[in-house]
């Protein structure tokens, strides 16, 4: 949310919580990096999600308290991570194998910005000190069923993330469902952007304050 917005909406947890209702039962899931590992901290109950990490770990629980973890097992965040019962290790060409084959059902995702179109940039700004490849995000919008990002909607110098265009380099063209953020549940559909849920404390008139496209209203 912009600067001066009061504090409303949902937090990190509370968005990732949101996104994990949305899974079916028995789904293998990706978890990018930055927002998108909180999601492993959330299975509803009487589900069994699949949470996969691309270095190669299927099964992955979420990150241990602060000392209990093991510093060899991580996510592709490098961030140490928790594998749960039955959970396997295989080496990162496997990993892209289950990727590009169509294996996963769902990829979780952050984003720098979303076009009304579901066109993704989440890998680089186009500056001069940009990093020099897109890396494995790429593989992963094209190789799974579903994409759903994560994200705030806004950055924090007041930039809004859901946009008409991307104007950054694109990871995938037309890949994502739906959109998870601070402030709403968004999905893209043919006609645009359709709003779903709003946070606590979000109006419509304020989310479109908040957003470069096109908002529809939620089906009633």
């Amino acid at each position: 949310m912009t600067k001066d917005a009061p504090a409303i909406g949902w937090s990190r947890d509370d968005i990732a919580r949101r996104l994990a209702r949305d899974i079916p039962n028995g789904w293998y899931v990706n978890l990018g990096i930055g927002i998108p590992e909180l999601v492993a901290r959330f299975v509803p109950e009487g589900r069994t999600l699949v949470y996969h990490t691309e270095n190669g770990l299927l099964g992955m629980g979420p990150s241990p308290a602060a000392g209990k973890g093991d510093p060899e097992l991580i996510n592709a965040g490098k961030r140490q991570v928790t594998a749960l019962a039955g959970a396997s290790f295989f080496d990162q060409a496997t990993s892209f194998a289950m990727i590009r084959g169509g294996h996963l059902d769902l990829s979780v995702l952050g984003a720098l910005q979303v076009a009304s179109n579901g066109d993704l940039a989440n890998w680089s700004t186009g500056g001069s000190d940009a990093i020099p490849a897109v890396g494995g995000a790429m593989d992963l919008v094209a190789g799974v069923k579903r994409v759903f990002v994560i994200t705030q909607h806004v950055t924090k110098e007041g930039e809004h993330k859901l946009v008409e265009r991307c104007t950054y380099p694109l990871t995938g063209c037309g890949v994502v469902n739906r959109i998870y953020s601070d402030l709403a549940v968004v999905d893209v559909t043919p006609d645009g952007f359709r709003v779903v849920e709003l946070a606590p404390g979000v109006d419509f008139a304020f989310l479109q304050k908040n957003t470069s496209a096109p908002l529809l209203a939620p089906i009633s």
